[in-house]
């Protein structure tokens, strides 16, 4: 028998499976770091830090407060490495066969790899990595900048081209980041660390056909409830029909076809999630977050998937010129209590100590109860505090709202004209 979902379980159900129901009760540890990455599959990488690092910042929103040297330690430990899946991400060391294929066959991999480029410099490449085999891991900054400071990504130089051309085809890792800049060192000795015997592809990489199913088998464990149009994202798979592969892993008690409230087509839940699934269809399953989250938290990163399932239409504008900005440059969105209840661009001043909102935004309809401020009070003041930065100045929020948050004591919030 189908199980049917209100679109409010189906939300439920999505934030349990991405470790947002709850807060947790006790201090995060490092183990808890590696769970929570495990739990999700992938952990996306980028480098803007206005308020913090997305990978940070995706992890506080699941654990709270926790030391973040924990994730650079994991790195150097080997219990997870980086690589193209999603976009660059961090990822369980044990789902590396996953991503091998991508390693082996890059044709598809867009600007990450340039064949030409790999033999055009084949006698520098080569150089390269018979100087990491010589002398041990490398920066990008290990090596002089010839013609002056470079302008972004589009203009590496040569070494950096070369380094992250090794990094694409899989022959250099990342050991270890130092100050959040990737050290290079070559793959068998990274690799080491997790596989005890090494890794060899002619005994430990799996089809290109089961590594595909696995990642999907992974996309609806981290998701909670998907249908045919969401599948390909997370991990970036080639866009297709996926609805039969869906029902083929239905066949086989792999996933619970259900449907949910007002979609046409079914909807899928991973068996391990029966338990959360039967909660939600008797409406025990409640998140009791409000946190501010990543704009490239998995929760929000697929903006059709945010828009069908959380009525949210979220875009990234940090790459948008600036007078065509809504929003502002790095808006983080407003997860409570199972909606996304709004927006906010913020900036971290750690030297002066300040939490900067510059706006903060409410979904259309959203009614600004007790309840809801409080909840954004605690939530502000939390992410704040983790920040190094406890003092929170408001320039710009709703009418209603903005009278009550210039309510807060001075020592916690000053608003400013």
């Amino acid at each position: 028998m189908t199980q049917y979902l209100s679109i409010s379980a189906a939300r439920q159900l999505h934030l349990a499976a991405q470790g947002l129901l709850q807060y947790q009760r006790r201090k995060a540890n490092k183990a808890d770091v590696l769970a929570t990455i495990q739990r999700m599959a992938l952990l996306q990488i980028d480098t803007i830090s206005v308020v913090n690092r997305s990978p940070y910042f995706v992890l506080f929103s699941r654990l709270g407060a926790f030391d973040s040297t924990w994730l650079e330690q994991l790195l150097a430990e080997g219990k997870i490495y980086e690589y193209w899946a999603h976009e660059a991400c961090f990822i369980p060391t044990e789902d590396y066969g996953l991503l091998r294929h991508r390693m082996l066959d890059p044709a598809n991999m867009g600007w990450k790899f340039s064949d030409h480029w790999l033999a055009q410099h084949a006698t520098e490449i080569a150089s390269i990595k018979n100087h990491i085999q010589a002398n041990g891991p490398v920066r990008s900054a290990d090596f002089e900048r010839k013609g002056g400071k470079g302008n972004g990504w589009w203009d590496w130089k040569p070494e950096k081209r070369h380094l992250e051309v090794l990094f694409t085809v899989g022959q250099l890792m990342v050991t270890e980041r130092r100050s959040f800049q990737r050290v290079y060192d070559l793959a068998d000795n990274v690799l080491a660390k997790h596989y005890q015997n090494g890794w060899d592809d002619t005994r430990d990489l799996p089809s290109p056909e089961d590594a595909q199913i696995e990642m999907v088998r992974r996309s609806c464990q981290a998701l909670g409830v998907v249908k045919a149009g969401w599948v390909a994202d997370y991990y970036r798979l080639m866009r297709g029909k996926y609805e039969a592969m869906l029902y083929q892993l239905a066949d086989a008690g792999e996933l619970i076809p259900v449907r949910i409230e007002n979609w046409r087509q079914d909807a899928f839940v991973h068996k391990d999630l029966i338990p959360l699934l039967d909660k939600a269809a008797n409406g025990k399953l409640q998140s009791g977050i409000t946190t501010l989250l990543s704009p490239f938290d998995p929760v929000v990163w697929d903006r059709k998937r945010a828009s069908e399932l959380f009525d949210f239409d979220y875009r990234i504008e940090c790459y948008t010129p600036a007078p065509k900005r809504k929003f502002g440059y790095f808006v983080l969105p407003i997860l409570s209590r199972g909606k996304l209840v709004g927006r906010l661009d913020a900036k971290a001043h750690r030297q002066q100590g300040v939490f900067e909102v510059k706006s903060l935004f409410l979904e259309p309809g959203m009614r600004v109860s007790q309840r809801l401020i409080s909840d954004l009070q605690t939530a502000l003041q939390r992410c704040a505090d983790w920040h190094g930065t406890p003092e929170i100045h408001v320039l710009n929020a709703p009418r209603d709202l903005a009278g009550v948050l210039s309510s807060l004591p001075p020592s916690l919030s000053s608003l400013s004209k």
